[in-house]
């Protein structure tokens, strides 16, 4: 396959058969190398086959191989001739990431830290499958699916502050449970305000750097200051939207020959193109709403050891998610249908949260105008994996991972050992190789370097 190199840290796929788009990936010379070992350039060319797909079939520099679309994958659909993927938003539907500052010098949180990591384990569920003891009302649970956020805050889970900072005000429009199926429903009501298991995580974690401190001040984000953050998504809900969809447009013949099979979707604008959409944004409000609950009950936590403290929403963004966005298609403003997939939006001034591999830094950004014009306005998730779940589980002892993380002054909370394994920082790509691309190109700019002082895994 040829791969041609664009300018300093990108690369290019040209068009070639039935492609309709080039590959367009985002990546220095190890990244790529890293790249090339899975089957993550035959999905960027797949992706560039679909129909209605505009300017380019993109990947970040955290892309490895997925379901259909790569992680890391984006790309964007004419509303009129495009179409919609579960492939292209993956089964955890708004796993996404949020940001609680606190406002507290790492100094004064370290003495409470292990008692507030044992706490937060103990108010939040985790682990696969595993749920809240009362399960929410079918009533309840319809109306978290159309207001998100919203629901939250109005049942005491929040503030209205939270609204505004989430993306899309933690709530997307055109949701309507009846989209939704009963098994899909009945795995939801007792998952909200659960983290899960696999990659989601709520971590403690101590401003270590700052790179632009005008926007750090915006962002109140202070040298040496705790912050906390959480990554989850729809837990079972949305996995079981995705699954009920693919099998729904599988029966669909209204699809021109697959690129790959992972790859079935419905056009946009289609009756079951719109019902997918619509599931899939009451899975997305699932989410939102799930994040902030988790974070409500963080929040009154830290108010109980620090009562003067008033810890604030920086920002949630989402990762797996298709969209209605506007933005720039030869010359022109014009909305179309974004899917991304282990990627993040990234919005001129807006804040970018992206998590590295267990143990290691992650990272705060801001959104660019430089990242419209190269990639819709997204940039990567995190450090992207280099090594399966289960060559980890294999390879890997969670009790030595456990100990290492603690002689780095890390607090571990964990349930399931063997889930250590799976996340350890061996398995992903180095963070701060990630981080520089985007910061280089522009697709978002660093802001301030975190590292973990707690952490909870499912």
């Amino acid at each position: 396959m040829e791969i041609k190199k664009i300018s300093e840290n990108i690369w290019e796929i040209p068009i070639e058969g039935d492609m309709n788009v080039p590959g367009r990936i985002f990546a220095n010379e190890k990244l790529l190398e890293k790249i090339k070992e899975d089957r993550t350039l035959e999905q960027i060319r797949n992706v560039a086959k679909l129909p209605g797909i505009l300017n380019a079939s993109f990947v970040m520099p955290d892309a490895h191989q997925g379901y259909g679309f790569s992680i890391g994958g984006v790309a964007g659909f004419d509303l009129e001739k495009g179409i919609i993927s579960p492939g292209g938003v993956g089964y955890d539907i708004n796993c996404g990431v949020r940001v609680l500052t606190t406002g507290i010098s790492f100094k004064k949180f370290k003495e409470k830290i292990s008692e507030i990591n044992k706490e937060i384990n103990k108010e939040i569920p985790s682990g696969v499958g595993n749920g809240n003891l009362e399960r929410l009302s079918e009533e309840d649970l319809n109306e978290i699916l159309v207001k998100g956020v919203k629901w939250a805050v109005e049942n005491d889970f929040g503030e209205k502050d939270d609204l505004k900072n989430c993306e899309e005000n933690g709530c997307v429009k055109n949701a309507n449970p009846k989209n939704i199926s009963q098994k899909a429903k009945a795995r939801g009501k007792p998952q909200l305000g659960t983290l899960g298991a696999g990659n989601h995580f709520i971590e403690i974690q101590k401003i270590e750097k700052i790179f632009d401190e005008k926007t750090a001040n915006k962002f109140k984000l202070k040298l040496g200051e705790v912050i906390v953050m959480i990554h989850c998504g729809s837990r079972g809900l949305g996995h079981q939207v995705a699954s009920d969809y693919i099998q729904e447009m599988e029966k669909s013949s209204d699809i021109e020959p697959l690129p790959n099979k992972e790859l079935i979707y419905a056009k946009i604008n289609s009756e079951l193109g719109q019902k997918y959409f619509s599931a899939m944004n009451c899975a997305i409000n699932y989410a939102f709403c799930n994040r902030q609950i988790i974070m409500d009950k963080i929040r009154k936590i830290i108010q109980k050891y620090f009562p003067s403290s008033k810890p604030k929403l920086l920002y949630d963004v989402a990762h797996n998610i298709a969209k209605i966005e506007e933005h720039l298609i030869e010359g022109k403003r014009k909305d179309i249908c974004i899917h991304r997939k282990g990627a993040t939006r990234a919005f001129d001034k807006q804040p970018v949260i992206i998590p590295g591999s267990m143990g290691t830094s992650s990272y705060i950004l801001v959104g660019t105008k430089k990242s419209e014009e190269l990639s819709f306005s997204s940039t990567a998730h995190g450090a992207g994996r280099v090594m399966s779940r289960s060559n980890a589980k294999q390879t890997l002892n969670g009790e030595e991972i456990k100990k290492s993380l603690e002689e780095k002054g890390i607090n571990v909370e964990v349930n399931s050992i063997k889930g250590l394994a799976e996340e350890a920082p061996e398995v992903y790509k180095d963070i701060h190789e990630v981080i520089e691309i985007s910061d280089s190109l522009g697709l978002a700019k660093k802001v301030a370097k975190v590292v973990p002082v707690g952490i909870i895994k499912g």
